[in-house]
């Protein structure tokens, strides 16, 4: 099987075509590639199909590198967009893709940074999925026996958003797991620590579902900004700063569409044995 190794903000990806090659990627076999041992290593695995609609252009498919297969990747859409371009699949600069659960709008722009439109946010508990009584843009939630404000927000997958005071020393590795598995999130969610830099940035970190904390998390820094705009805390757009580099998300509040803007990189090309 030919794939391509790629990374958007060090956030890394096993990209598969499976439009000129015959395969389908299964739970077992998503954790063999994923494996940074035995296998090639990536947070995420990456499946480029056929589109199942006239309307779009490709089906895109996430796995996690347990093998799960999720919703939404925000970094993995703009490598998805410059594989398909790169690798001639589409003359297009404007791509439509469907993911198991919404199509999302991809844009090359002239300075190679990708666009995507990453759709509405969702806010209402049950749309998270999030256990709440109605929407709020906190709230309490016991972790290991001490309570903490969250914001609840899914781009297409489940967020959950911490503010904290410096992210350096931030108890990522501690409460991220705790939050992730958390019984108020059926689903299990991802985790953000927010820290305010001031009215135009943010610095975030992110535990995410599946994958542990990773370089950088497209959807998470969406997340992200969508909470603190909620709370009035940053304008937009906002440049979100994560470990591996910078995204810049534009949202114009409840309602309206969310655009994220950041680079996609290709590291190397490769076949492997299945």
């Amino acid at each position: 099987m030919k794939f391509t190794k790629m990374h958007g903000l060090g956030n890394d990806f096993v990209v598969i075509d499976a439009l000129t090659q015959n395969v389908r990627v299964t739970a077992s076999m998503a954790r063999r590639l994923g494996n940074r041992t035995l296998g090639i290593g990536c947070d995420q695995i990456l499946v480029v199909e056929p589109p199942s609609d006239p309307n779009i252009d490709f089906n895109y498919r996430i796995f996690n590198s347990d093998g799960g297969e999720v919703e939404q990747c925000g970094n993995g859409a703009r490598c998805l967009a410059r594989f398909v371009k790169d690798r001639r699949l589409t003359g297009k600069s404007m791509i439509r893709v469907k993911t198991m659960n919404r199509v999302m709008e991809l844009r090359i722009n002239a300075d190679n940074l990708v666009s995507v439109d990453m759709g509405i946010p969702a806010l209402v508990p049950a749309d998270i999925p999030f256990q709440a009584a109605e929407p709020a843009n906190l709230y309490a939630i016991d972790i290991g026996g001490n309570s903490y404000q969250i914001a609840a927000v899914s781009m297409g997958n489940p967020h959950g958003i911490l503010q904290v005071d410096d992210i350096q020393t931030a108890p990522v590795s501690d409460l991220g797991p705790q939050l992730e598995c958390h019984e108020r999130f059926p689903n299990r969610v991802n985790a953000g620590f927010m820290q305010v830099v001031d009215r135009q940035q943010l610095n975030v970190r992110v535990f995410e579902r599946g994958a542990g904390e990773t370089q950088a998390c497209g959807s998470g820094a969406c997340a992200a900004a969508v909470a603190a705009i909620q709370q009035e805390l940053v304008d937009s757009p906002v440049t979100v700063h994560l470990n591996g580099g910078d995204l810049t998300i534009d949202w114009q509040g409840e309602g309206q569409p969310l655009i994220m803007t950041g680079p996609a990189v290709t590291v190397f090309h490769g076949r492997i044995r299945i």
